[in-house]
C-alpha cells in the first residue's frame, strides 16, 4: 500500500479556493499523473517552494484549473515530499480533485495524519502538535495566542529545561554511586534538596495554572440563571450581539437551553440561556427547569440574575442556596426601574454583584470586567508556558508526585539509590509529556481528535 496520503485541507464548504494536501514518498509522482502545468514541465522537475499553474485532469477529462505548490522533504510541514493543489472552492470540484488523486495512487488520510507524520518525523514535539488543533479551534484572541504559544514550543522548552535539570541531578547521583574511585564531587545533601525543590516548584506552577489555561483555551462554560422574566434572555441577546433568545413579557418563554459563544476581552464564553428556575406544574417547564439545574452544576461561571424592581422571595432564597460552591456573579437587572430588591441582603450571599439594565445596555462593561476578575483572567499571560490538556496535566502530576517522593525520601534519610529511582521516574513522566518517550497508543489517541486534512 502506498504511504502517500491525500485529504482536503480546507473546510468542506463553498469558498474562493480549496486546498488538497498530498504527502509521502510518491506525492509528486501521484500529482504528476493528474496535473498538467501550462509550462509543460512536470512537478518532478520543480525545486521545493515552487508553484505551477495548470489543470487537474482525469485522463483526458478536465476537472479544474489549479495551482500546484511543491515542498521537498525535509523542508515541509510533514517532513516528507508535499504537494498542495489549490483549486476552485466548489464542493463538487474539490471532491473530484481528491478522487482523482486517490485514483492516481494516494491513500485517504486519517484524522490528524499530516500532523502525526510531522511529529514522527521530528518536525514538531507532541505538545506542539496538540496545540495545532487548539489554534484551529480558537475563537478568541486569548485562546489563539495561547495556542500559538504552544505551537511555537513554549511549553516544550519549559519542560525540556526542567527535564535537563533532573537529568543533570540523576547523572551526578549515578556517577557518584557507580564510580567511587573517580574524583567526582560529593553529593551535598542540602544542595540536592534545594535543587529538587526548585524543580518541583516549577512543575507545580504549571499545574496550578492548568485550570485557568483550560478555561481560556476551551472557553468558559457560562450559564445565565434566575427566576422567569428576570431578563435572562435579554442579557443573552445583549452579550451575543443578536437575538438568540425570544424575549416577551410572558414568564416561562424560554423552556430549553439556548447556547452561543461570545468574546469578552479576548476570552470566549460558552454562554447558555436557561429556563427560569421556579416551581411549576407545567410538565414542559419542569423539564426545562431540570435541564437548567443540571447545567448550573457543571458551569465554570454562573450569572445569577435578580430583578432590581422586585423584592426577594422565598423562591429567590431557595435559588440562592443552589448556587453554593459555584463561581457566581449576582447580576441585578432592570436598574432602569424603581428599586425594590434588598441589595444589602444580596451582599450577604455574593462577593461579586453587578448592576445592569440589559434593556438599555447599561452596566455591561462592569459585568465584563467582573467576569475577568473573578476567573483571574484579567492578568492572564497567553504566551506563558501552560499545560493544554488532561494528558499533559496527568504527566506533569506524575512527575510532581515522583519529585515529592524523592524530596520526602531525601529528608527522611532514604538512600541515594532510592531517591535516584524517584528522580528517574519523574524524568520518564516528563519525556511522556513532550512525546519523546510515548507509546503508539497514546500517539494514536492524540491524533484521533484532529480533523482530516491537518
Amino acid at each position: 500500500m502506498s504511504n502517500t496520503i491525500a485529504a482536503i485541507a480546507t473546510p468542506h464548504a463553498v469558498g474562493g479556493i480549496s486546498v488538497i494536501r498530498v504527502s509521502g514518498d510518491e506525492a509528486i509522482a501521484v500529482c504528476d499523473r493528474c496535473f498538467r502545468a501550462v509550462s509543460g514541465q512536470p512537478l518532478s522537475a520543480l525545486a521545493g517552494y515552487r508553484a505551477a499553474y495548470g489543470k487537474v485532469v482525469d485522463q483526458d477529462r478536465l476537472i479544474d484549473e489549479a495551482v500546484a505548490l511543491v515542498f521537498r522533504a525535509p523542508k515541509s510541514y510533514t517532513g516528507e515530499d508535499v504537494v498542495e493543489i489549490s483549486c476552485h472552492g466548489g464542493i463538487y470540484i474539490t471532491k473530484e480533485v481528491l478522487r482523482v488523486l486517490i485514483q492516481c495512487g494516494a491513500q485517504p488520510a486519517a484524522p490528524g495524519e499530516f500532523t502525526k507524520r510531522a511529529f514522527l518525523n521530528g518536525k514538531l514535539s507532541l505538545t506542539q502538535a496538540e496545540s495545532v488543533m487548539d489554534v484551529i479551534a480558537s475563537q478568541g484572541k486569548q485562546t489563539a495566542q495561547a495556542a500559538l504559544a504552544g505551537m511555537e514550543g513554549n511549553l516544550y522548552r519549559k519542560i525540556t529545561a526542567v527535564k535537563d535539570s533532573l537529568l543533570s541531578i540523576a547523572g551526578h547521583l549515578s556517577a557518584w554511586a557507580d564510580y567511587p574511585e573517580e574524583e567526582i564531587p560529593v553529593v551535598e545533601h542540602d544542595r540536592l534538596l534545594s535543587s529538587l525543590k526548585e524543580v518541583e516548584r516549577e512543575i507545580n506552577e504549571l499545574l496550578a495554572g492548568f485550570d485557568r489555561g483550560r478555561l481560556v483555551r476551551a472557553g468558559i462554560n457560562t450559564v445565565i440563571v434566575g427566576k422567569p422574566n428576570v431578563g435572562k434572555s435579554t442579557l443573552m441577546n445583549l452579550l451575543a450581539g443578536c437575538q438568540r433568545s425570544i424575549v416577551t413579557e410572558i414568564a416561562g418563554t424560554t423552556r430549553d437551553v439556548i447556547e452561543d459563544t461570545v468574546d469578552i476581552g479576548g476570552v470566549v464564553l460558552n454562554l447558555a440561556d436557561t429556563a427560569g428556575i421556579h416551581q411549576t406544574d407545567d410538565i414542559v417547564e419542569q423539564a426545562g427547569v431540570a435541564l437548567s439545574v443540571q447545567r448550573l452544576k457543571t458551569a465554570d461561571l454562573v450569572l445569577a440574575l435578580f430583578d432590581h424592581s422586585s423584592v426577594l422571595t422565598e423562591e429567590d432564597l431557595a435559588f440562592i442556596e443552589q448556587l453554593e460552591g459555584q463561581n457566581v456573579i449576582a447580576v441585578v437587572n432592570k436598574t432602569d426601574l424603581e428599586q425594590r430588591v434588598d441589595t444589602d441582603r444580596l451582599k450577604q450571599y455574593f462577593k461579586h454583584i453587578v448592576y445592569i439594565s440589559a434593556k438599555k445596555s447599561e452596566g455591561i462593561n462592569d459585568l465584563n470586567s467582573t467576569i475577568l476578575e473573578l476567573l483571574k483572567i484579567a492578568d492572564f499571560d497567553p504566551f506563558a508556558p501552560m499545560l493544554a490538556n488532561e494528558r499533559q496535566r496527568s504527566a506533569a502530576q506524575q512527575a510532581s508526585t515522583y519529585l515529592a517522593e524523592a524530596i520526602g525520601g531525601l529528608s527522611t534519610g532514604f538512600t541515594l539509590d532510592a531517591v535516584t529511582i524517584s528522580i528517574e521516574s519523574a524524568i520518564e513522566s516528563l519525556l511522556a509529556l513532550t512525546g519523546e518517550r510515548v507509546t503508539d497508543r497514546v500517539v494514536d489517541e492524540v491524533f484521533s481528535h484532529f480533523c482530516v486534512g491537518k
